[in-house]
C-alpha cells in the first residue's frame, strides 16, 4: 500500500498540492489525470524519491521494487535487445558473471550462475524481451541492431521495453502512449491488463484509461481526490459532485441573502440588535463560500474556409517515398527505408515506402490513418501535403487548395524566443496588432501571454499555438499527424470539437482512439507498402489486431475520382499456406531445442559433474547450451514474425 499523509509539494513558490491524504493498495490500476502543471510528473518524482515533500509524507513498503521510464536514452552501441534485456537487472547481473565465468573458464562459477538463472526462470528473459520489442513495434531484424541507430521516438520505445522487463511491484508510466502507434497502444493496453502489480499512469488517453484504469486519482487547484473506476466513471462521478456542490451554493446564497435582509432591517434597533449580531456573525462563517469554479471551458474553432471546391485532391498510381541526395549515414528508425542496410541506397537512389496508391479527398471527409509506425502514415500525409515528390504518378490538387498541415515535428519548429504575436505577425505582416491580438485570445493567449516566448511555454501550449497558426490559415483541408501529443484531456475535447464541426476535409494520424472516433467516419490502413480503405470501425480494428488473422480485410468500394488499389495478388494464398507451414517446422523445432536445453540444464545441476575431472565435459556442455539458446532465441524471433 501507497500512503500520503498530510502530503504537500511545492516547484519554486508555486504550491502545486497540499492537505493529501490517501491510500492506493497493491494491484490498482490507478490514472492519474489533471491539467498540464497540475503536479503529476512532481507527484512521481516524490514516490520514486527524486524531490522531498514540502510537509508530511509518503509511506511506501519497505522492499518495494519500483519500475518507470527513464526520460533519456543514450547513444549506446548495445544491440536493442540487450537493452531491454538489462531492465531485468537480476537477471543481466547472472548473464554477465556467466560470460565472465565462462571466460575464466571457472565451471563452478559458471554452474552456480545456471542455477540462479533456474530459480528466478531466467533462461526465458531473451524471450521475453523479444515479446515486448515486438509488441511495441520492432521487427524481428532490428532488435539485433545499436540503441544508437533508432530515432527519439523509437528510443522512448526502448524506455519503455526495458521498464517493463523489470519485475516490479509499482510501476509508473508517464504519458506511455505518445510515441505509439494505435497497434502498439492496444497491446500495451493488454499487456497492463495482465501486470500484476499496482500501477500508477498519467495519460490523457481516455480510451486508454477507460481500457487499463481500476482507479482515478484526479489532480485539481491543489488538491488530489481518488475516484473508484475509470476515466468516464470519474466524469459521472464528478459530474455529479459538482451538481450537488451547486445546489449547496444557490441554497446557502438563498439563505445568506435572507439572513443580511434581516440585518440590514433590524440592526439600528435595540430590540433586535442581539438577534442581528447572531446573523452577522453567521454572514461571516459563510463568507468563504463561494461558487463552484466550473474548469474551464477552452473552445476552439477553425473558421469557415473562403473555398470549399468539391474534389479538393487526389493521388494516382503514386509510389511514394524519399530520394536520397546523399549517402545516409545509417537508419533512424524501423521503417521500410531502413531494410536498405547501415550504407545507406546509393546517391539519388529513390526509397519506395508505398506502391501504386490511390486516395482522394472530397469536402467534408473525415479519414483516420491506421497502420504500425514506420509503415508509411507520415510519408502519405507529406505525400498529399507536396512535401515529398512523387516517385512516380500523379497528384491533383485543386487550384484553390489551401492546405493546414500539423506534423509530429511542427511544436519543436516554434522559433525558440520569440512570442505568439511575432509567430502570427509573420504569416498576416499586414494584419493590425489589435486583431492579432483579438485572435490569440479566442486560443487563450490573453494579456501579456501574447507577449511572452515560447521557451517558457509547456508542450501543451506550444501545440496549442501551432494549432492557431494553422488554423489563422482558413485552410479547406487539415493533414493532422499525431496532433495531440501534447495536448491535456480538455484540449483534446475542445479539439475534437472543433474538427467535428469543420467543413473541409480531414486526414487524422494518431492513436488516440476518442479523437479519431468522434472526428472520423472513414478508416485507411497504411501497411505492407499499401493504401487501402479498412471496412469498419475501431472496435474492429482492434479486434481485427487482436485476432493476429494476417490477411486484409475486404476493401470498400470507393466512389471517388481516386482509383481503387490493384486487387491482391493470387500468389498471397501459396504464400500464406507457406508460412503456415514453416509456422508448424519452427514450432516443431523450437520444442527439440527446448528438451535437449532441459537436458543440459539437469546435467549442469547434477554436482556429481564438478568433480576434478568434470572441467573438459563442463565447458562442451555450456558451449552446446550457449548454441541451443542462441538457435531458440532466433526461431522464437521467426515464430513471432511468422505468427503476426
Amino acid at each position: 500500500m501507497i500512503a500520503f499523509r498530510n502530503f504537500a509539494l511545492r516547484r519554486g513558490e508555486r504550491l502545486l498540492l497540499s492537505q493529501v491524504d490517501l491510500s492506493l493498495h497493491a494491484g490498482w490500476r490507478i490514472g492519474v489525470i489533471g491539467r498540464n502543471g497540475c503536479g503529476k510528473s512532481s507527484l512521481f518524482a516524490a514516490v520514486m524519491g527524486e524531490v522531498e515533500a514540502d510537509q508530511g509524507d509518503i509511506d511506501l513498503p519497505g522492499k518495494v521494487r519500483i519500475a518507470s521510464v527513464a526520460q533519456e536514452t543514450p547513444s549506446l552501441p548495445d544491440a536493442a535487445i540487450d537493452f531491454v534485456l538489462s531492465g531485468d537487472t537480476e537477471v543481466n547481473a547472472i548473464l554477465q558473471a556467466e560470460a565472465a565465468a565462462m571466460a575464466a573458464e571457472d565451471w563452478d562459477a559458471v554452474a552456480n550462475c545456471h542455477q540462479r538463472l533456474a530459480e528466478i526462470n531466467g533462461y526465458d528473459a531473451t524471450a521475453r524481451a523479444g515479446k515486448l520489442l515486438h509488441g511495441l513495434g520492432f521487427p524481428a531484424d532490428t532488435h539485433q541492431r545499436a540503441v544508437s541507430s533508432f530515432s527519439g521516438g523509437w528510443r522512448v520505445r526502448l524506455n519503455l521495453a526495458k521498464a517493463l522487463m523489470m519485475p516490479s511491484d509499482l510501476l509508473l508510466l508517464d504519458e506511455p502512449t505518445n510515441h505509439l502507434d494505435l497497434d502498439a497502444v492496444l497491446w500495451l493496453e493488454a499487456w497492463l491488463l495482465k501486470y500484476p502489480g499496482t500501477l500508477l499512469m498519467i495519460s490523457h488517453d481516455r480510451e486508454f484509461l477507460d481500457g487499463v484504469s481500476t482507479h482515478t486519482l484526479h489532480l485539481h487547484d491543489g488538491k488530489a481526490k481518488l475516484y473508484v473506476g475509470d476515466y468516464t466513471s470519474f466524469e459521472r462521478q464528478r459530474a455529479e459532485h459538482l451538481r450537488q456542490q451547486q445546489i449547496a451554493h444557490e441554497k446557502s446564497q438563498a439563505e445568506r441573502a435572507h439572513l443580511q435582509s434581516f440585518v440590514d432591517r433590524f440592526k439600528a434597533q435595540a430590540s433586535k440588535a442581539r438577534l442581528a449580531q447572531s446573523r452577522m456573525k453567521r454572514l461571516a462563517k459563510m463568507a468563504g463560500t463561494e461558487a463552484v469554479r466550473a474548469e474551464r471551458s477552452f473552445r476552439i474553432q477553425f473558421a469557415e474556409p473562403a473555398r470549399l471546391p468539391h474534389s479538393l485532391i487526389r493521388l494516382n498510381h503514386v509510389d511514394a517515398g524519399y530520394r536520397v541526395a546523399a549517402p545516409v549515414g545509417g537508419p533512424s528508425g524501423p521503417t521500410a527505408a531502413n531494410s536498405i542496410g547501415p550504407e545507406g541506397p546509393p546517391t539519388n537512389a529513390a526509397v519506395k515506402i508505398l506502391n501504386n496508391v490511390g486516395f482522394g479527398l472530397e469536402a467534408g471527409d473525415r479519414v483516420g490513418l491506421l497502420g504500425p509506425n514506420g509503415a508509411g502514415k507520415s510519408t502519405l500525409v507529406k505525400t498529399l501535403v507536396g512535401e515529398l515528390p512523387l516517385l512516380a504518378g500523379e497528384r491533383v490538387a485543386h487550384p484553390d487548395l489551401r492546405i493546414g498541415y500539423f506534423a509530429q515535428h511542427t511544436v519543436e519548429s516554434l522559433h525558440e524566443g520569440q512570442s505568439p504575436l511575432w509567430h502570427l505577425k509573420e504569416l498576416a505582416p499586414n494584419a493590425g496588432e489589435q486583431v492579432l491580438r483579438s485572435y490569440l485570445g479566442r486560443w487563450n493567449f490573453v494579456g501579456d501571454r501574447a507577449f511572452e516566448s515560447v521557451d517558457g511555454f509547456s508542450g501543451g501550449e506550444r501545440a496549442r499555438l501551432a494549432l492557431a497558426l494553422i488554423a489563422y490559415l482558413e485552410p479547406n483541408v487539415l493533414l493532422l499527424d499525431e496532433p495531440t501529443n501534447h495536448l491535456d484531456l480538455d484540449m483534446r475535447e475542445a479539439l475534437a470539437e472543433a474538427l467535428s464541426d469543420f467543413a473541409g476535409a480531414i486526414v487524422l494520424v494518431s492513436h488516440d482512439r476518442h479523437l479519431i472516433g468522434l472526428v472520423c467516419e472513414t478508416f485507411w490502413r497504411v501497411a505492407d507498402g499499401k493504401v487501402e480503405s479498412f471496412n469498419g470501425d475501431l472496435d474492429e480494428y482492434a479486434a481485427w489486431l487482436r485476432s493476429r488473422n494476417n490477411e486484409p480485410r475486404p476493401a470498400k468500394a470507393v466512389a471517388k475520382a481516386a482509383p481503387a488499389p490493384p486487387p491482391k495478388p493470387v500468389r498471397n494464398k501459396y504464400e500464406t499456406e507457406a508460412a503456415a507451414k514453416r509456422l508448424k517446422q519452427v514450432e516443431a523445432r523450437i520444442a527439440v531445442l527446448q528438451d535437449e536445453l532441459t537436458r543440459i540444464e539437469a546435467q549442469l545441476a547434477d554436482p556429481g559433474i564438478y568433480g576434478n575431472d568434470g572441467g573438459i565435459e563442463i565447458g562442451q556442455l555450456a558451449q552446446r547450451q550457449g548454441e541451443l539458446a542462441k538457435e531458440k532465441d532466433e526461431l522464437e524471433s521467426e515464430w513471432l514474425e511468422l505468427a503476426d
